[in-house]
């Protein structure tokens, strides 16, 4: 298995990464929603159109 952040070799302490920094790439992504879990609930979809509305993007 690579790490799917270099496509290092993986290290089990870190598994499925080859390092903390790699791991710690994978959390920031995460957190600054770069990752995102599809949804088809019909709620989901909703408040996502309402919070669109409300804040529409910036164009550049």
């Amino acid at each position: 298995m690579s790490c799917p952040i270099c496509d290092g070799k993986t290290i089990a302490s870190y598994r499925p990464f080859c390092s903390k920094r790699c791991a710690d790439i994978d959390l920031g992504k995460w957190l600054n929603e770069a990752y995102a879990v599809p949804s088809q609930d019909p709620e989901d979809i909703e408040n996502a159109l309402d919070q669109i509305e409300r804040n529409p993007p910036i164009k550049h």
